[in-house]
């Protein structure tokens, strides 16, 4: 249990999921990030009079597999509310939520600290709702703020987890877990710089032993994972001093000021009450059958601590790689493609996580967009199996793949650089260099065996590095100690 001079943090995430429809939960507006502003809107995401919103199914089955995939339960019947609130980018001043009868409830997310410990956060509910607009601040100086109004009816889940959450350093894992869960299911971007994935979070801390919560506050506007980290410690160091200092701390919501490293008021803390929620009067109640959550159930991926799980006993690979390889599905795939013409599953491992994804990286790139097909990965590795080339030749043409896009046998030939394990030619050119260094010769056959290294490399440079290490290896000993 993390502890900070005798008090215990209490910390519950609220996350803020936008799903990956095409269209806006309520209309067919685009729901698309990056278009020139207030193109992407109608009378209905407005919320013009006489407007009628339309409940966009596929944002429904989103919700749903999320609900499904972390164990929780499919409402057959939820409902949709009004929550009242004035902010400029909502222009119609109310938001479409849920309130009492969410679409989802329960559920709960393991996760893994960096120690290897494993944890595990509850969820409350996971409702559906509409987004609002963004305002656009000029620079300092100007008085005046612009409205983009294409955000408005974009579809989220909201995750809202139970208070299980005791450091910084568990909610930055669980947030980590959470948006590789999205992504794994396609329902989410999972882009905290686009403001696809958005958390807000309630702190509060408590004498340890004490079982009765502190006061909280909700903490928001944070944009990062490393971001809440910080900000979650900056909360919890400053309710510890004001309590140590004989203060009280008051329920309100904060804004996390990134460039001030602190959290600023926004406003004393509102109640649900407060926002005078009423079931939405234009949109029926969800009704979902049981034959529709079977459909959507069948339909889900199989989830990355399962996923890793078997690649561990199918590919005898160890825990450590297999979580490295499932830490997207798009890579997962990638692994399994691989292993479909390659039967070696660590060479296979260790191949992607050093080459491949150091150069993916280096590139600023990803696995989804990489040009590189696994069926050429699995090609080379295979070369390198049955001794062809080596593997640091296989490390040149990996080179030459990348920037030519050619097939790594067509390299090969190409460039001469087929691997040479013909003894009798090897024989030849270590005996040219047992006479270009005859005293180093004397040395080892007198004792100095570290001198091996030395002819390894002389036999590696003369062949241009084509030698068969193993060969050359056999040879040497039998050549030097014969």
């Amino acid at each position: 249990m993390a502890e900070y001079n005798g008090f215990e943090p209490v910390i519950g995430l609220e996350v803020h999921a936008q799903l990956l429809t095409e269209t806006k939960v309520f209309c067919g507006c685009k729901s698309a990030y990056g278009a020139s502003p207030n193109t992407y809107t109608c009378p209905i995401c407005l919320g013009l009079p006489g407007s009628l919103p339309v409940l966009n199914k596929k944002a429904a089955e989103y919700a749903m597999k999320m609900i499904l995939a972390v164990g929780g339960k499919v409402s057959n019947r939820s409902v949709f509310a009004r929550k009242n609130y004035f902010y400029p980018d909502l222009p119609k001043g109310y938001q479409i939520s849920q309130f009492d009868k969410p679409i989802g409830e329960g559920g709960s997310i393991p996760y893994r600290l960096d120690s290897g410990e494993e944890k595990l956060c509850r969820l409350i509910r996971i409702h559906l709702e509409e987004d609002a607009g963004k305002l656009l601040h000029p620079e300092a100086g100007e008085n005046y703020s612009r409205v983009d109004l294409n955000r408005c009816g974009a579809p989220l889940i909201e995750i809202v987890t139970e208070a299980d959450i005791r450091s910084p350093e568990e909610a930055y894992a669980y947030l980590v877990t959470l948006r590789q869960l999205v992504q794994y299911l396609e329902v989410c971007s999972g882009d905290m710089e686009k403001g696809h994935l958005r958390c807000d979070a309630n702190v509060s801390v408590r004498p340890v032993g004490q079982k009765k919560f502190g006061t909280r506050t909700e903490v928001k506007n944070m944009n990062s994972f490393k971001g809440v980290e910080r900000a979650i410690t900056y909360e919890i160091n400053r309710q510890i001093a004001l309590i140590q200092s004989g203060g009280e701390v008051i329920q309100a919501t904060l804004l996390w000021n990134e460039a001030k490293q602190a959290a600023e008021m926004m406003r004393t803390k509102e109640e649900s009450h407060d926002y005078r929620y009423f079931p939405e009067p234009d949109l029926v109640n969800l009704v979902i059958s049981d034959s529709w959550i079977h459909s959507v159930r069948d339909s889900l991926p199989e989830l990355p601590k399962a996923r890793a799980t078997r690649f561990v006993t199918q590919y005898g690979i160890r825990e450590y790689d297999a979580q490295v390889l499932t830490a997207t599905r798009a890579l997962a795939k990638y692994y399994e493609k691989v292993m479909e013409s390659f039967g070696d599953g660590i060479a296979a491992s260790n191949w992607i996580q050093t080459e491949l994804l150091g150069v993916i990286n280096q590139q600023k790139k990803d696995i989804a967009t990489c040009t590189i097909e696994p069926e050429i990965i699995a090609d080379l590795l295979t070369l390198v199996k049955s001794g062809k080339i080596s593997g640091k030749i296989a490390k040149t043409v990996f080179k030459e793949m990348n920037i030519s896009g050619k097939s790594p046998a067509s390299i090969i030939q190409k460039k001469v650089l087929e691997q040479i394990s013909d003894e009798s030619l090897l024989e030849e050119v270590i005996t040219e260099i047992f006479d270009k260094n005859q005293a180093n010769v004397t040395s080892y056959r007198a004792g100095k065996t570290a001198l091996f290294g030395f002819f390894v490399g002389q036999t590696m440079k003369a062949t241009g590095g084509r030698a068969n290490p193993n060969v050359v290896s056999t040879l040497l000993k039998k050549m030097l100690e014969g």
